[in-house]
């Protein structure tokens, strides 16, 4: 094997610094759920970005990152409080995900970009994902 393949496959294995689990926020106003709709499986162990758009200087502000829990998901990426009207954006490294799997992908990230009118609401946001294809709406 390969030093590449070898530091590939270590590179999987990394414990995630900020697990979403760790993030989690008593009544936190974004969640998202990853499903890898080709296997029938959770998307677990993807690292998502959560930005805002400054509208003033047309520029994505990172808010934070996180990594699926073994369920897919990512229930609380932001605090009420932080969860301000806006553009927001998701960004989902879709090509490590599938690099781990040892498969490739023809899409090497999947951007969701979203307005927030009135934030006291929930947003619940899954991706639904193979190889080739993806999906997602707003959830409940």
């Amino acid at each position: 094997m390969s030093a590449d393949r070898r530091l590939h496959n270590l590179s999987c294995q990394i414990v995630a610094v900020n697990p979403c689990g760790a993030m989690a926020q008593p009544g936190s106003p974004l969640t998202t759920h990853v499903l890898n709709t080709a296997m029938g499986v959770p998307g677990s162990n993807m690292t998502i970005l959560l930005y805002k758009q400054d509208s003033s200087a047309a520029a994505w502000n990172l808010i934070t990152t996180g990594i699926t829990n073994s369920d897919g998901r990512c229930p609380g990426l932001t605090t009420r409080e932080l969860f301000t009207p806006g553009v927001y954006k998701l960004h989902f490294d879709t090509d490590r995900y599938w690099g781990c799997l040892g498969e490739e992908s023809f899409y090497p990230y999947v951007e969701i970009v979203f307005t927030i009118r009135n934030p006291v609401d929930k947003f619940h946001i899954p991706l639904l994902l193979s190889r080739f294809s993806y999906s997602t709406y707003r959830g409940s």
